[in-house]
């Protein structure tokens, strides 16, 4: 789903819902995530710093996305989905 239809998904649900219900949505989503993909666990230190000393590595090696291409990628990925929309 694209990011324009979640986003129309949810100023329709906001406009909508009165905040008891809303309260309820979140409940029942929160749940079903929790059912679905499990309780995200929160990383250690060690993991933390496991995972940042690869992303430098990565980077001294050359290796990534530079940033330009990643906004370049996105932009056009919008466009798409902006000319899906329409």
């Amino acid at each position: 789903m694209s990011i324009k239809s979640l986003t129309n998904l949810r100023d329709y649900l906001c406009d909508t819902l009165t905040p008891a219900n809303m309260i309820w949505l979140s409940t029942e989503l929160a749940e079903y995530v929790k059912k679905e993909e499990g309780t995200p666990r929160a990383y250690t230190m060690d993991e933390i710093n496991s995972m940042l000393d690869e992303a430098e590595a990565n980077f001294e090696a050359g290796r990534g996305i530079p940033h330009e291409e990643v906004m370049r990628e996105l932009r056009e990925e919008f466009a798409a989905e902006e000319l899906e929309m329409a």
